[in-house]
């Protein structure tokens, strides 16, 4: 029976692991639909850059506030039945969005759809628990592929359905790609014990006890947030930015997300790598790539060649330090593990919301190098932490290297 389904060895296979990563595909478009066609949703409402904008910015804030209020009872209720009521919540207001009379009403609708689609750390959450924990890296991996090809296809699908359909049309296809999605869900995905059962209200202050405690924890989330603002801010202006320069319309810009997915590539090798050989050299890496990225954007006004180059070294920089960063989150407390993520996720979400509603904000007031100064100065920030911590491990090994001599 259904209801005698649980994360055990029985259930910790490659069809879990195939249905989760359907999954994390179907609802990963739900917030990335919008980002080819936010030119198109401006003339149809007649809404300036500065009012589009708060779009993107709900829907990263909208994941923020579900990561932060919702993941962490993943450690105290079934983590099947939070996924389910986030996805068929997820279906109603992509539909709500299709239908949406306003940008108000579109806002809302995008605000609602960021809480629910915070159900990715739940699933993030299952497959660290069922992983073994050598291969923790990849399986984590592997489930950011699928995420990364589901966000892939919602920028490709939502620019080329927008110019010749309608904007409205990319949320009613992802809205009929949800409901076979609920209905696997509901015949396949195993229950999951808990770990906890204290209240709402001292599970919520033990999230910040664990961010106080655990300062692994603190720095590779701070090091995400930091690189969510990169990220999120290239997205939230890329289709304004790419109509003023170079007069592209919205299928021309989700195309841009086909050399921008090119993280797809590197995600389950930066788990493998992770694996190996920890997550310190997979972020340096990262964080070096990442300012490689903004250099090369710099060059955006003057050449198509400089927003696709940096397109794809921005993404393979998110990508890797994702991966390796959430599977040190998913490693350091594996009794609370839900709560780890919550703690990683408000700070990635709360980086992009912020990146989205300062580079809307700097490119409508400012223009496109300010944006581009803000986003070297996070990842500038960014490394200087992750340096620090370096050298932190650098001095903690010193010492255990000359006793081993």
């Amino acid at each position: 029976m259904n209801d005698e389904r649980r994360l055990d060895g029985a259930t910790s296979n490659r069809g879990l692991m195939a249905l989760l990563a359907l999954t994390a595909f179907a609802i990963s478009g739900g917030i990335h639909y919008q980002t080819p066609m936010l030119a198109a949703i401006a003339a149809d409402f007649g809404a300036d850059a500065g009012a589009i904008g708060w779009v993107p910015t709900l829907s990263f804030g909208g994941m923020f506030v579900g990561i932060l209020l919702l993941v962490p009872l993943g450690d105290r209720l079934d983590k099947r039945r939070i996924i389910l009521t986030k996805v068929i919540v997820l279906a109603i207001a992509e539909a709500v969005m299709a239908l949406a009379p306003s940008i108000g009403v579109l806002a809302a609708a995008s605000f609602v759809t960021g809480v629910v689609s915070s159900l990715i750390q739940s699933m993030v959450s299952i497959v660290a628990e069922a992983a073994r924990p050598r291969e923790r890296g990849r399986a984590v991996g592997t489930l950011m592929t699928a995420l990364f090809l589901g966000i892939l296809f919602a920028r490709i699908s939502g620019g080329l359905m927008a110019s010749h359909f309608g904007w409205r049309s990319s949320y009613v296809l992802s809205t009929a790609m949800l409901l076979p999605v609920i209905a696997l869900l509901l015949a396949r995905l195993p229950h999951t014990k808990t770990t906890t059962h204290v209240s709402y209200g001292a599970l919520m202050h033990s999230v910040f006890t664990l961010l106080v405690r655990q300062p692994e924890i603190r720095r590779v989330a701070f090091i995400q947030f930091m690189l969510g603002i990169s990220y999120g801010g290239f997205w939230a202006v890329l289709a304004p930015m790419v109509s003023a320069f170079h007069r592209l319309g919205p299928a021309q810009a989700g195309l841009i997300g086909i050399p921008g997915a090119a993280g797809i590539l590197v995600a389950r090798a930066a788990g493998r790598w992770t694996d190996r050989a920890g997550p310190m050299p997979v972020v340096s890496t990262a964080l070096c790539t990442m300012a490689a990225a903004w250099l090369v954007f710099g060059f955006s006004a003057w050449s198509m060649a400089a927003v696709v180059a940096g397109a794809m070294l921005l993404d393979c920089a998110l990508r890797a330090a994702m991966v390796a960063n959430q599977t040190l989150v998913n490693t350091v407390v594996p009794d609370a593990r839900a709560r780890a993520n919550t703690i990683f996720g408000t700070h990635v979400w709360a980086g992009n919301a912020t990146g989205a509603f300062v580079a809307s904000s700097a490119f409508a007031h400012f223009g496109w190098l300010v944006v581009c100064a803000v986003a070297l100065g996070a990842t500038g920030i960014a490394f200087i932490v992750h340096v620090r911590a370096l050298r932190r491990a650098a001095r903690t090994a010193a010492p255990a290297v000359e006793k081993a001599r």
